[in-house]
């Protein structure tokens, strides 16, 4: 899911699991209907450096598809921090909207409440078929085994994001490729008075992002095989604390970044004021900034040794929004024709490129527009060294759970409280017993 927001929180305490009744345009029956043909209801998340730029993405193509259809979308551009929230309501209210955006980590715990169009060899027919999307993005939009509750609409991946002129004046060649390489060139960097590498530590989604990666560089994974958590795992509990103490050791992050949680750590990476930056698919976020493209590089994130890949070399969580319909809509045929639309060639092309995202459409990505060095990067973290975050009905509280534990951890290394590993595995226990029961 694109971390250019504040993590969506209260909601996930909701249960996801509750049998809710399908909503949507405006249909009781939970089959969905064609009864308002002529319009359509789109929330879209908030991809852009703000909701204005959104809109002056998405209204040209959204009026471009009205010409072709004769149907009207009307477009919400909904913020991150409220996003899942809205859904939930929607899920049980019966008051929501036609077709979404949904983080793709979200996709299992929304399938589970029955609310989403299941995506079908039938469904996936009318957009031309589940052949044409990657399969990176596919294991992001549901439960193994079921038919996905949503379709990619935008990947992207982690990168490392390098002030060049920083690691000049510091004498440091290129980008760390391990996390032991960082730290060290870390202190080069703070020797020349710049702050080493940013992050948003009171940002729940983001934590649980590298948190995972950091897991699956321990060789642990925060679930078993079965889909119960296990959180306390020593291999988890050495993972969350190799993350926090990039701060309360090793002082690579800034205590001050334990209060980010709204993109401050890419303003300060775009102004200048930190070398480091680990964010997906940053480069338009950075232009609208101000940051020229020639000012830093970009490289895989780091692992613990060698060079990234699977098992304990994945570097990245697999990240993108899908596209969801909900299932007792009111237009049925004109959603399923804003999918294929939006899923299309030509509108791919054009939307990965305003948010520097990478088509999950193979033709798409195939496009020389998305083989530059930037894309290139994420591209080859998407194919070889990305891992798809727990696709389990509780990911969402999962994610509520161990991501708010990160937060306080951070919160105790600003502070300057010692963050052991004992400290570590207590969160990490208090936030299991949060989890719902099984």
């Amino acid at each position: 899911m694109r971390s250019i927001r504040a993590a969506a929180t209260g909601a996930v305490t909701l249960s996801l699991v509750l049998a809710a009744s399908a909503c949507g345009g405006g249909s009781s029956t939970g089959g969905g209907s064609n009864d308002s043909p002529k319009t359509l209801t789109y929330w879209a998340s908030n991809q852009g450096a703000s909701i204005e730029i959104d809109k002056k993405v998405l209204q040209p193509e959204l009026d471009k598809f009205e010409k072709q259809t004769g149907i009207e979308v009307k477009l919400e551009v909904v913020p991150w921090s409220d996003l899942l929230n809205r859904i939930l309501t929607a899920t049980t209210s019966g008051q929501g909207p036609d077709v979404l955006n949904i983080g793709n980590t979200w996709s299992a715990s929304l399938q589970a409440t029955g609310a989403l169009l299941p995506w079908d060899a039938q469904n996936f027919s009318k957009i031309g078929g589940r052949d044409r999307f990657v399969d990176s993005a596919l294991g992001s939009t549901g439960v193994p085994g079921q038919d996905p509750a949503a379709v990619p609409l935008y990947s992207m991946a982690y990168a490392l994001y390098y002030n060049k002129q920083i690691f000049a004046d510091a004498g440091i060649a290129g980008p760390p490729a391990t996390w032991a390489e960082l730290v060290a060139d870390g202190k080069k960097i703070q020797a020349k008075g710049k702050q080493v590498l940013g992050a948003e530590g009171a940002n729940v989604s983001e934590n649980i992002h590298h948190v995972f990666v950091f897991a699956k560089q321990h060789g642990a994974d925060f679930f078993t095989a079965d889909g119960k958590p296990d959180f306390t795992d020593p291999k988890v509990v050495d993972a969350v604390k190799q993350y926090v103490d990039l701060m309360a050791k090793d002082k690579a992050i800034p205590a001050g970044n334990a209060e980010y949680a709204q993109n401050q750590s890419v303003s300060d990476f775009a102004k200048g004021k930190t070398a480091m930056l680990l964010w997906q698919s940053a480069a338009a976020n950075l232009k609208s900034q101000g940051m020229s493209e020639d000012a830093y590089g970009i490289a895989p994130v780091p692992v613990q040794s060698g060079t990234p890949g699977a098992g304990t070399q994945v570097n990245s969580m697999v990240a993108g929004i899908n596209l969801a319909v909900f299932k007792n809509t009111d237009n049925l045929d004109g959603a399923t024709k804003f999918v294929k639309f939006m899923t299309s060639d030509e509108e791919q092309k054009i939307l990965n490129k305003a948010y520097s995202s990478i088509p999950p459409v193979k033709t798409a990505q195939a496009d020389a527009a998305f083989t530059a060095p930037a894309n290139a990067v994420l591209k080859d973290t998407l194919a070889r060294s990305a891992a798809a975050l727990p696709q389990v009905p509780d990911e969402s509280q999962f994610e509520t759970a161990v991501g708010t534990a990160v937060k306080e951890l951070f919160a105790d290394a600003a502070a300057g409280r010692a963050v052991t590993t004992e400290s570590v595995k207590a969160k990490l226990e208090k936030a299991q017993q949060q989890m719902p029961a099984k």
